[in-house]
């Protein structure tokens, strides 16, 4: 079985059990934290990979880092994961929890790319007219790279809008060398 397709079932399961110990806010906030500090520590990502490991020492550590800071819902978890021997999941699982509970809550991520930094009214315009398309509550991600030129890049899932200048440079220089080849 894959590792997405274990993690989505555990974290489907922490669903099951935040929202049955009124916690899932709490849990969902954990599941960030957790995820922004293992992004963070390539030394905590390789032991909780490491088998060598002993499960004690890897909870102690997850105690040691979260215990006074996530909730005991989110503790249990840690513990249930690192004793059946799935702590190498625990970042893609946390992951899923995330992306779950977004689509219980109706939370749509984007991500905007622009030669600019946008101003404050073109970032409340491009969250207005996201949120009007996909009906959810938006999070806009932006991102600044010169290199587009003008113009930008909206991502949202798996559908992309590039109005770069960069993106039409490159579709006119493509579009003019296919004509001089089949003229030539």
């Amino acid at each position: 079985m894959s590792e997405l397709t274990v993690a989505t079932r555990y974290a489907k399961s922490l669903i099951d059990l935040a929202q049955e110990q009124n916690a899932l806010d709490a849990v969902r906030e954990d599941m960030a934290f957790f995820v922004k500090t293992l992004k963070a520590s390539s030394e905590l990502q390789a032991v909780l990979r490491n088998p060598i490991i002993a499960h004690t020492k890897k909870k102690s550590i997850l105690h040691a880092i979260f215990g006074e800071k996530v909730s005991k819902v989110t503790v249990s978890f840690f513990d249930i994961m690192v004793n059946k021997s799935r702590a190498e999941i625990l970042f893609p699982t946390a992951l899923e929890f995330v992306n779950q509970y977004n689509v219980i809550k109706n939370i749509i991520n984007a991500s905007v790319v622009s030669a600019t930094p946008l101003s404050a009214e073109n970032l409340e315009k491009l969250t207005a007219e996201v949120k009007e398309v996909t009906g959810g509550n938006v999070i806009l991600h932006t991102k600044v790279d010169p290199e587009l030129i003008g113009g930008f890049v909206l991502t949202i899932g798996d559908r992309q809008i590039d109005t770069s200048v960069s993106t039409s440079l490159k579709t006119i220089k493509k579009d003019f060398a296919q004509k001089v080849i089949t003229r030539g």
